[in-house]
């Protein structure tokens, strides 16, 4: 479980979170609801136990999509959502600790919260082990979100 981040990136076929102060009025948590796209994520959040973490001026960071999760089949995603340990899994491997804008993106490997490793590519657009990067830089209280067009499962 993810207790008190610097920063963190979070990379999921939902949304990538990056957690840090920013100028914006609401938390991760809340840009996601107000967002309204994020609805899965957000139940996804809740299940796992990690709406304080995200809410933490500790920073962390998530993406994610209603969309994502709709391409899980659903006994899939109602097993997934019934099991908090590996749901907090797969959020936490969207998670990186650090802070990344769009503009400070490189390709590499990163090491998630979780635990794994995430492959970023930049040739053609940006890329989360294989998700692609489909808006950058939503901008929260303590972090950014970065939405994916799938979700990542952890190795």
């Amino acid at each position: 479980m993810i207790t008190k981040l610097k920063s963190a990136l979070v990379v999921a076929s939902f949304a990538l979170f990056s957690l840090s102060a920013t100028a914006a009025d609401k938390d991760i948590v809340d840009t996601a609801v107000a967002a309204g796209n994020f609805k899965t994520l957000v139940i996804a959040v809740q299940k796992a136990g990690l709406v304080e973490t995200l809410k933490d001026e500790a920073r962390s960071g998530v993406r994610a999509d209603r969309r994502n999760f709709a391409k899980i089949p659903k006994a899939q995603l109602d097993a997934l959502l019934a099991d908090k340990a590996k749901l907090s899994a797969v959020l936490t491997y969207h998670v990186v600790p650090a802070l990344v804008l769009a503009k400070d993106v490189k390709a590499g490997e990163v090491a998630t919260v979780q635990g794994g490793k995430l492959t970023i590519t930049t040739d053609g657009g940006v890329k989360v082990n294989n998700a692609k990067v489909i808006a950058t830089d939503v901008m929260a209280s303590n972090g950014v979100i970065h939405p994916i067009d799938t979700v990542l499962m952890p190795k």
